[in-house]
């Protein structure tokens, strides 16, 4: 009897079912950022996974953040520097994305990045194109007045500058006069221009405009179609009325044809592309 107890105790014990440890997410090389960070953010701290994730979410997006350091390029800046900044910027909205408030990580990244390029740009550059020897010199002059003023009490002269710096007294005046270059109106200031700056307008809103040809693109582009298919002396007339700018009558001169003529033509092509287009467009005066 005991030896069948014993059997049953053996065989449920080979039944006792097994609590399966929790697995890690199953991520495949199409996995989106949300999905990589939101597994990146269940890792304990020093998983040897979490630098791989976040390395797939660099290398993700590293093309568009160098598409936004592209964007200001040509401002005085390498562009190098600015793939750096952006770099930076994008390493820093990897840490700081919360995947539980549910919104997408690149509107989390996009105001990252921008915001480490335009700190770029107001640490490291000048208003205006100065020699390099007094963009290096600037740092000095900096240090040696903070220095005098702290032993002296006082704004140091010229002269002493000039012993100090081992530099003659007007480079140093011509120094001091291009330091002053290095920072101008901050693009985020007020624009005075408008309401007393109290319309919450800023410089850089008012940097660019917007092209009123974009609006016209799409027009040209489906129209080229329909100006292919046209016979060569109707072609020949809307080069002449829209492209040469040239009146009615010195195209009925320089072709042959009457006035009258002329405009039955350039009438009759005008109405067959806007049938093609699909457009009601006013009628060509």
């Amino acid at each position: 009897m005991s030896t069948t107890v014993s059997h049953a105790s053996h065989q449920a014990s080979d039944h006792t079912p097994v609590i399966p440890r929790p697995r890690r997410p199953v991520l495949n090389e199409g996995s989106s950022a949300e999905e990589l960070l939101s597994a990146l953010g269940r890792l304990e701290d020093g998983d040897p996974q979490a630098a791989r994730l976040r390395e797939r979410v660099v290398l993700l997006y590293q093309p568009l953040v160098n598409k936004v350091a592209r964007r200001y390029g040509g401002r005085g800046e390498p562009l190098d520097d600015l793939k750096q900044s952006a770099m930076v910027g994008l390493i820093k909205a990897i840490h700081g994305y919360d995947p539980g408030r549910g919104k997408p990580f690149i509107s989390y990244l996009l105001p990252t990045v921008t915001g480490e390029i335009k700190r770029h740009f107001r640490d490291h550059t000048w208003a205006v194109r100065v020699p390099r020897r007094h963009q290096e010199n600037r740092t000095n002059l900096r240090r040696v007045i903070g220095d005098f003023q702290q032993a002296h009490a006082r704004t140091p002269s010229i002269r002493e500058l000039a012993e100090e710096m081992g530099l003659s007294e007007p480079e140093v005046s011509e120094l001091i006069q291009v330091s002053e270059l290095y920072r101008s109106l901050s693009l985020d200031a007020p624009d005075a221009s408008g309401a007393d700056g109290e319309d919450g307008s800023r410089l850089e809103d008012h940097l660019g405009s917007e092209d009123g040809e974009l609006e016209l693109v799409v027009q040209r582009e489906s129209l080229k179609p329909a100006l292919t298919r046209l016979p060569a002396r109707e072609r020949e007339i809307l080069k002449l009325r829209f492209f040469g700018d040239h009146t009615q009558s010195e195209i009925a001169n320089r072709l042959g044809y009457s006035q009258m003529h002329v405009s039955r033509l350039l009438n009759g092509v005008l109405e067959q592309l806007r049938e093609e287009m699909g457009q009601a467009t006013p009628a060509h005066r």
